[in-house]
């Protein structure tokens, strides 16, 4: 039997479109996987509600999170880090892998689910990050649910060093995992590229080559799009939201399926 691993993101359930299709992801096959790279929803009730109807039909559900994960209210009584910590809890308690557990393997690649966050480094020569977010005309809703609870460019540094870890730890072709981009290139595609600022960090750039993936999955711009960097695909599989159109060239198939194992 032929068992897929299939790859989404930004499935933000909060819209009832969003959530009708959510509602018919189904495998294909009962031994398939199922990958959910961030941005499932802003409430954390919404997205444990979520990734346990999927944890229900696949046989395995890797998720890392993406902005709209740590999105923060002031009047929650959780935010920043401990928010975090929260949604691993809650979603190991279901079964599914996080980016705290041990990489799994389909077949004989690993699957590497990571969070890394943004720097503000994806910005114009010249520009501090200070200066570049200050100028930007654009801003994502991160620098008012996100940046307030924890310093950004900080918790991206950490979790740099205990990506770089784990990965150092692990042999053979892998399949990196991310919501946001690991290469700067797929933000080109940006209408506005100010957002740029918050879709990741330079500090990630050679790690598809340094580590033996195979490919990388992302989420995040909601442009589903293959962009080849080094030889190496780098793959966007947002769902995105309802009211997104996007021309033919920048199609893919949804779930993207990453690949197959007999």
């Amino acid at each position: 039997m032929t068992k897929t691993l299939w790859a989404t993101s930004d499935l933000h359930v909060t819209f009832k479109e969003n959530q009708a299709t959510v509602d018919k992801l189904n495998p294909k096959a009962p031994g398939d996987w199922l990958i959910v790279a961030g941005d499932v929803a802003e409430r954390i009730p919404d997205v444990v509600r979520t990734m346990g109807q999927l944890v229900q039909r696949f046989h395995t559900v890797i998720w890392v999170p993406g902005n709209h994960e740590l999105f923060n209210r002031s009047t929650d009584r959780i935010n920043g880090k401990a928010r975090y910590r929260s949604l691993v809890g809650q979603l190991r308690a279901l079964g599914v892998i996080t980016p705290e557990d041990p990489f799994p393997t389909f077949g004989s690649v690993t699957i590497c689910p990571l969070f890394t966050l943004y720097d503000y480094s994806f910005r114009p020569v010249g520009l501090s990050a200070k200066q570049a977010v200050a100028q930007a005309k654009v801003k994502l809703d991160d620098e008012l649910s996100i940046a307030p609870y924890v310093d950004i460019q900080q918790w991206c540094a950490e979790r740099l060093d205990y990506s770089r870890t784990r990965l150092n730890e692990v042999k053979g072709p892998k399949i990196l995992v991310n919501h946001w981009p690991l290469v700067i290139e797929p933000t080109h595609r940006l209408i506005n590229r100010d957002i740029a600022l918050w879709c990741g960090t330079t500090a990630t750039r050679d790690w598809t080559l340094k580590y033996n993936a195979l490919m990388a999955i992302h989420g995040h711009l909601h442009i589903p799009a293959e962009t080849r960097v080094d030889g190496i695909s780098h793959v966007e599989v947002s769902l995105g939201y309802p009211f997104e159109k996007h021309p033919p060239h920048v199609q893919r198939p949804w779930p993207f399926p990453v690949m197959e194992i007999s």
